[in-house]
């Protein structure tokens, strides 16, 4: 807490000797409102709706006990060595094979770099591309972890609307020519476009298209964040946007949805002159992605059906998302949310007079976890959403979770009647508004 009567300018010195000796985009280093949730979301009382946490159980130990075996006994020295800044040519070439199930056919191995996860590979570009003041289009709303990465380089994060196709491309074209009537400098577009994170929403093939044409038209590129795409439920999403387009797409993805994010294995596609950059920066950043770990997963790739492992994922996960759904009808139908066809999400809709963000601390005191909606914003908004994650609580878990959120927000909406009913009154009694209640 600030002193009474300090800055937060102030405050800082006072509080940090080395206050002013950070850089300026330290600035732009905030707290992860998911992240700051995970220390009372793993309490065992609460159930967490928050964390998009796979649900790496429904992985057989015995999978990963045979890669890491093989590898030992096959590739330990080379495995437990400094590795390329480009990764281990085994695994760029397994990598080849899942990138195919999202219809990208047209790529080598040498096109590929290795990343410590896909956050890390958020970071590459974001070192790559942005100077203080540049802007990055991304979707309304967006990742949480991508609009911190870019405002840590001092970007501005700008949203774009979307509709239930994805991004709308009148709504891309217009904020493309306001910003560059306002001199504007926008260095690339970042989507989620397959069961985006946090909103559900897949982009249709149509608009893929249609966002590539603008894109290339307008000469800005796209960063295609696909971490959840091979989880659908009920039926594939579109080809990858890089399917599309070798030259003006970077694509993201990682073995942390369909395998285990403990490995911290992604991949970044990239056309040949920013994968270069890009291997130059894994290089001077932490000189190469961890041969060790690269090795477990190029075993795990090669000796077990992984393809049948992701369908028991699909499996686990349609079946909680379900039970999300039921549970949404069943206790809070007055309000709108989103029915994902993949991945870990439900975006749910509240009315305008409720705010996620105010509403957390009780939620929490009520056993129950979310992610308010406004840490999927960079400008401010999502007060009146939030996101629900169905990816690690059981089916029973999940119900109980929505019952205690609906206690909460009904109990918040009964406050709210009952101060209106009280003001009415006093209004007509006195003539004078009484102050609502503390209902934060």
């Amino acid at each position: 807490m600030t002193p009474i009567g300090v800055g937060p300018q102030q405050a800082g010195r006072n509080l940090d000797p080395w206050f002013d000796s950070y850089a300026a985009r330290t600035a732009g280093l905030s707290a992860s409102e998911v992240r700051a949730l995970f220390a009372v979301a793993s309490r065992p009382e609460v159930v967490s709706l928050a964390g998009g946490m796979p649900f790496v159980e429904a992985l057989p130990e015995e999978l990963i006990e045979s890669a890491f075996r093989t590898m030992m006994s096959e590739h330990g020295a080379e495995a437990l060595q400094y590795g390329g800044g480009q990764g281990i040519p085994q695994i760029r070439e397994m990598i080849l094979e899942v990138m195919a199930l999202e219809g990208i056919t047209d790529a080598s191995a040498d096109d590929i770099v290795t990343t410590t996860g896909s956050q890390h590979a958020l970071d590459l570009v974001a070192k790559l591309f942005l100077d203080p003041g540049d802007v990055v289009l991304a979707e309304s709303p967006s990742y949480v972890g991508a609009i911190g990465t870019f405002r840590s380089y001092q970007a501005d994060v700008v949203h774009v609307d979307i509709d239930a196709d994805g991004l709308d491309p009148d709504a891309l074209s217009a904020t493309i020519t306001r910003l560059r009537a306002e001199g504007r400098h926008i260095k690339f577009l970042y989507t989620v476009a397959n069961f985006n994170n946090p909103s559900a929403i897949t982009m249709s093939l149509e608009r893929r298209r249609q966002i590539l044409e603008i894109c290339r038209r307008e000469h800005i590129l796209i960063l295609e964040d696909n971490p959840y795409g091979l989880l659908y439920f009920d039926e594939p999403a579109p080809p990858a946007i890089r399917s599309l387009d070798a030259d003006g797409v970077i694509y993201l993805g990682s073995f942390s949805k369909i395998l285990s994010p403990g490995l911290r294995v992604g991949y970044v596609l990239a056309p040949h002159a920013i994968r270069e950059k890009l291997i130059l920066a894994v290089e001077s950043s932490i000189l190469s992605p961890s041969t060790f770990n690269q090795w477990v997963v190029t075993e795990y790739l090669r000796q077990s059906d992984w393809q049948e492992q992701i369908e028991e994922y699909r499996g686990v996960y349609r079946e909680r998302r379900d039970a999300m759904d039921e549970a949404l009808r069943e206790h809070l139908p007055q309000f709108t949310w989103t029915k994902p066809g993949g991945g870990f999400f439900t975006w749910l809709q509240l009315s305008e007079d409720l705010d996620s963000k105010q509403m957390l601390p009780r939620a929490v005191t009520e056993l129950v976890a979310y992610t308010p909606g406004t840490a999927f914003f960079a400008d401010g908004r999502g007060h009146h959403e939030m996101r629900l994650s169905f990816c690690f609580p059981t089916p029973d878990r999940i119900r109980t979770g929505v019952r205690r959120l609906a206690n909460v927000i009904n109990g918040e909406l009964e406050l709210l009647d009952t101060f209106r009913g009280t003001t009415r009154r006093t209004i007509a009694d006195t003539g004078v508004v009484t102050p609502p209640p503390n209902i934060n």
